[in-house]
């Protein structure tokens, strides 16, 4: 029996993986959770990792006190495919970064060796003599993938369920399924990475929300990057889920190879059709899952319920999440309860502070241009501070969609002479200010990105004119100056904190 015969018999936790060669690529935290879980199951795992750091010497040192056969780290043992007790590895499983042009899993393909996310190991070691296997909705999408797995998992349990969002968000898939809880259902968040390395996962529903160009880089061109994404629907038993007002998504749809019997439903912002869910006069509703959806239509919440501010995209959110949950059976009134209870959380169009009829916001989680462009869309005239690592993406369309909405532009990143381009040839009347790092250090200052921060900020304060909203929304990665998007978004939040305090105690001296 070769390699791959033998794989295709791991579907199980009760399988034999005992003695099975495993390289695991990277150790972050779904990584590690695979290291742990082979390790448990009796492979033999060998981890690498291009960071010596702190951090990761404390992961190996873990692993090996748990049984790992090496942990390898630094530069040196990422340049090629490493053996694993003198043999070539059996299975190589890749972290979310590792790209299929890293030489370590170029090297793996190129000898038939199969590569697994931290996903596919889920998938098949989730079913266990004893257990009921959890059922699975799926989630991806270029952007809003994180609010809506949320508001899916919000509204399963409001429906009473055991359920736990896991994925590309917070608690790592290996994890979840090693808990001793049985599961009713995961909500599963699926970044392109992620799919990229997925192979035979079998969700009772998916949706795709949007698609636009991102990750173009990792993927090595959009349409590998839209592949990727399209491989969500393979073999959905009950209801692949599109966005209606995306037409890539409905041509995805149509092309998978889903289970005998699946739907298509859609969802839409818009009036919806049958078989959709969609909003009416203020209100969701759905005309997919009754009986006489030819006709009618149920309620499920007004979107002043959801949210003080609700932008067209969490609407989409909001719909896409009650599609995934009809489909699981989910009733009308726990729909209701999850989504009124919803906190879509920091960062996230989040507003900071509201003084002189100016509006701070708060949306750094917008790491690209498409979730950008919902930002913007939701405000009429706008300061926008903008920039970051752009990841190759083009930025020509988001600002002539814009342009007559911007004031002014406020460039913080390392990385904006793509936007700068864009800004000059599509919104040449709007004035565009330079407060990047390389700007503060040509004045003698060491820059960091609370500095380049605070700086924007109190730059947009000197702009700001009653009916203006000064939006951080960067259409960018946050990784040129802070660690995540969540810094960059707390060094928004503490500078705009800054200012009113000492706009405050500037009022309250004059006053004396």
């Amino acid at each position: 029996m070769n390699a791959n015969e033998k794989l295709a018999g791991l579907t199980s936790w009760d399988a034999d993986w005992n003695g099975l060669r495993v390289i695991v690529a990277g150790l972050g935290l779904s990584g590690f959770s695979a290291a742990d879980t082979l390790i448990e199951l009796g492979a033999v795992v060998t981890v690498i990792d291009g960071r010596d750091d702190e951090l990761n010497q404390q992961r190996g040192e873990t692993l090996k006190i748990v049984g790992a056969h090496e942990v390898l780290l630094g530069a040196q043992h990422v340049a090629h495919l490493p053996q694993v007790q003198g043999q070539a590895p059996e299975l190589v499983i890749a972290s979310p970064g590792w790209n299929p042009r890293h030489p370590v899993i170029a090297e793996a393909t190129e000898a038939g060796i199969e590569v697994w996310s931290d996903i596919e190991l889920a998938w098949r070691v989730q079913n266990r003599e004893g257990h009921t296997a959890p059922k699975w909705l799926v989630i991806t999408g270029t952007n809003g993938k994180t609010t809506t797995v949320s508001m899916t998992e919000a509204i399963l349990q409001a429906q009473g369920l055991k359920a736990i969002a896991v994925g590309n968000v917070g608690t790592p898939i290996l994890d979840a399924v090693r808990e001793p809880v049985d599961y009713d259902v995961f909500a599963v968040e699926l970044s392109s990475f992620q799919l990229h390395y997925t192979h035979t996962i079998s969700p009772v529903a998916s949706v795709v929300l949007n698609i636009a160009e991102d990750h173009v880089d990792w993927h090595d061109g959009f349409e590998n990057y839209k592949a990727a994404k399209a491989k969500i629907y393979e073999r959905t038993q009950v209801a692949a889920i599109f966005n209606a007002q995306e037409p890539v998504t409905i041509s995805m749809v149509e092309e998978a190879d889903v289970i005998e019997g699946c739907r298509a439903i859609g969802f839409t912002t818009d009036t919806p059709a049958m078989s959709m869910v969609g909003v009416v006069e203020g209100l969701l509703v759905d005309r997919a899952y009754i009986d006489d959806r030819r006709n009618s239509a149920v309620e499920l919440i007004a979107l002043n319920e959801i949210s003080e501010i609700v932008p067209r995209h969490t609407a989409a959110n909001a719909a896409a999440a009650s599609a995934l949950t009809r489909a699981y059976g989910v009733e009308p009134e726990a729909v209701l309860k999850g989504l009124s209870s919803f906190d879509a959380g920091a960062h996230r169009i989040q507003a900071v502070a509201r003084r002189d009829d100016v509006l701070w916001i708060n949306d750094s989680k917008a790491t690209n241009p498409h979730a950008a462009d919902a930002s913007l869309a939701a405000f009429t005239k706008v300061i926008w501070i903008a920039g970051g690592l752009s990841k190759g993406v083009d930025y020509n369309e988001l600002i002539s969609k814009h342009a007559q909405r911007l004031s002014s532009v406020l460039l913080i990143g390392t990385d904006v002479a793509g936007l700068r381009s864009a800004l000059a040839e599509k919104a040449p009347q709007v004035p565009v200010f330079d407060i990047t790092a390389q700007s503060i250090a040509e004045e003698g200052i060491a820059p960091t990105g609370p500095q380049v921060m605070n700086r924007a900020v109190r730059k947009a304060a000197e702009l700001a004119v009653a009916g203006d909203t000064v939006l951080m929304a960067p259409a960018a990665a946050s990784m040129d100056q802070f660690s995540s998007y969540a810094q960059r978004g707390n060094a928004f939040i503490s500078a705009v904190s800054d200012l009113m305090d000492s706009d405050s105690s500037s009022q309250d001296s004059s006053d004396k």
